[in-house]
């Protein structure tokens, strides 16, 4: 009878507000890639609603990060030898985004404590899941560091501090540049409201990103269709070749 008593009272009890909320706005979510396609940039913006009055306490900060499709990527050390250069080491990193950005509305390490980070994997850093690596395998967190140098200088991985503007604590807004060279698939995009380096509040949504029209057609017909697509890829090599012969012949009987 006490049990279902505390149950009761429980029960009776109103649910905990949550203090501040975000209410989310994005230019566009979906990116269509077309062969004229040479990058887009997203608008992310909103506000932040809130039951009670602006807390007496740290600012707002706001962090925004856009993840691509995560795929494994095995990566290998070389090293010459005897002239010539050979894989040496390699190591399995278990998941990498294809495409990485992180925005702030302040420095990185005023907006987000390392526990935090930790816990929700915003850093380029804590995005990237690498296994264990073989024993015989020396500095194996190299190899995660060089998938992000390489993506960082391929445009993929970005980290933009102080691009994120907020206004009165309550109206938010940045601009995610979208390289050329995205794949297709959901991009996440996830928004963090922080006061003091602690989450507060935290929202997801996603981007669709998908090649149209002609784009769209050949790369299912590549997929799908592997043997119809060589033959075709074949013929329309062939007939370049051809028509490319066939108009210097004219030029030079001129």
């Amino acid at each position: 009878m006490r049990a279902l008593l505390v149950l009761m009272l429980f029960a009776a009890l109103p649910a905990q507000a949550i203090e501040e909320e975000i209410v989310l706005g994005l230019s566009q979510d979906r990116v269509a890639i077309t062969s004229t396609f040479d990058g887009d940039d997203i608008l992310v913006f909103g506000a932040v609603k809130r039951e009670t009055p602006i807390p007496d306490a740290e600012p707002l900060e706001v962090v925004i990060t856009v993840s691509g499709p995560s795929k494994p990527v095995i990566v290998r050390r070389k090293e010459k030898k005897f002239g010539i250069w050979v894989n040496v080491d390699s190591v399995l990193v278990d998941s990498a985004p294809s495409f990485y950005a992180v925005a702030t509305s302040a420095p990185f390490n005023e907006v987000l404590t390392n526990t935090e980070d930790l816990r929700y994997k915003v850093s380029i850093p804590q995005a990237i899941r690498s296994v264990g690596a073989d024993m015989k395998v020396q500095d194996a967190q190299e190899f995660a560091q060089a998938v992000i140098r390489i993506r960082k200088a391929e445009g993929l991985y970005s980290l933009r501090e102080d691009t994120v503007a907020v206004d009165q604590q309550t109206l938010f807004r940045t601009s995610i540049e979208m390289p050329a060279n995205l794949i297709e698939g959901d991009y996440k995009t996830r928004i963090y409201l922080t006061r003091g380096g602690r989450v507060v509040s935290q929202i997801v949504t996603d981007i669709d990103v998908r090649k149209v029209g002609l784009e769209r057609f050949l790369y299912n017909l590549s997929r799908q269709q592997p043997a119809i697509y060589g033959l075709m890829s074949l013929a329309i090599a062939i007939f370049a070749g051809w028509g490319a012969s066939a108009a210097f012949t004219v030029l030079r009987n001129r």
